[in-house]
């Protein structure tokens, strides 16, 4: 069986798209193990969690049910209690890496880690599968291969695409203020430029569909050799299902 190491910010990060992997990879016997910025437990962001703050019509935007529980058991396994810090990973220890996303604040220390997009260089010189969701494809546009270009520069990928991030915002904005903008620009504009083409990054459906433990297929994802990226949480089940059996 496969490490898989799943990086993490210390908080912040979307619920969903750490616990539904979580659960594809360790229910198929691999080991899962993580990483945060200082060896201590992470903790997700709390709105998306339990939707508390979220006006009536953004209740969608709370994870979940089911994805709920599963994160629940995550958040009280032993490898989730005691994580690694992101300097004492070594890279060549792991045969596989999950880079998550979540839009609020406490992402930033994650997205602009120089030590995170280290860790993801090495993953990508050693061709090993890697998997990205949402604002998880941020360090790796921010990250450089030896040719000192993004590490997805000449790869194709997808990401929160700017219309989903500007109809979360403009719903949550008056209860909320800027929770779901993590930086002015959005996560598209910001990938889109790093590429090769501005054609490599792929939107999805217009109308995206959100992917269940029994209706795995309903999300989107984009795959480009050991490279596999999603969008929202809608696709974790998707992506999941995908990325394991990459692994």
């Amino acid at each position: 069986m496969a490490r898989v190491l799943i990086l993490l910010p210390q908080t912040d990060f979307d619920p969903t798209e750490v616990a539904v992997p979580w659960a594809v990879l360790a229910r198929a016997g691999h080991e899962v193990t993580f990483a945060t910025e200082t060896g201590a437990a992470a903790a997700c962001d709390p709105v998306t969690l339990t939707g508390e703050g979220l006006p009536r019509f953004a209740r969608s935007m709370k994870a979940r049910a089911q994805n709920c529980v599963l994160y629940a058991e995550m958040a009280a396994s032993p490898a989730f209690q005691k994580p690694l810090s992101w300097a004492k990973v070594d890279a060549g220890a792991f045969d596989a890496f999950h880079f998550p996303g979540g839009h609020a604040p406490g992402m930033r220390p994650y997205l602009e880690s120089e030590r995170v997009q280290a860790i993801a260089a090495a993953a990508f010189q050693a061709n090993k599968p890697v998997s990205a969701i949402c604002h998880g494809v941020i360090p790796l546009v921010r990250a450089k291969g030896p040719d000192g270009r993004a590490l997805l520069y000449g790869r194709r990928t997808t990401a929160l695409t700017g219309g989903m991030e500007n109809f979360a915002v403009s719903i949550t904005r008056q209860a909320l203020g800027n929770h779901y903008r993590t930086y002015p620009q959005s996560v598209e504009d910001e990938v889109r430029v790093n590429l090769a083409k501005k054609s490599d990054f792929k939107t999805g459906p217009l109308f995206p569909r959100y992917a269940t433990e029994t209706k795995p297929d309903r999300g989107f994802v984009v795959r480009d050799g050991n490279y596999i990226s999603a969008r929202w949480p809608g696709d974790a089940w998707t992506l999941a299902t995908a990325f394991c059996r990459m692994v």
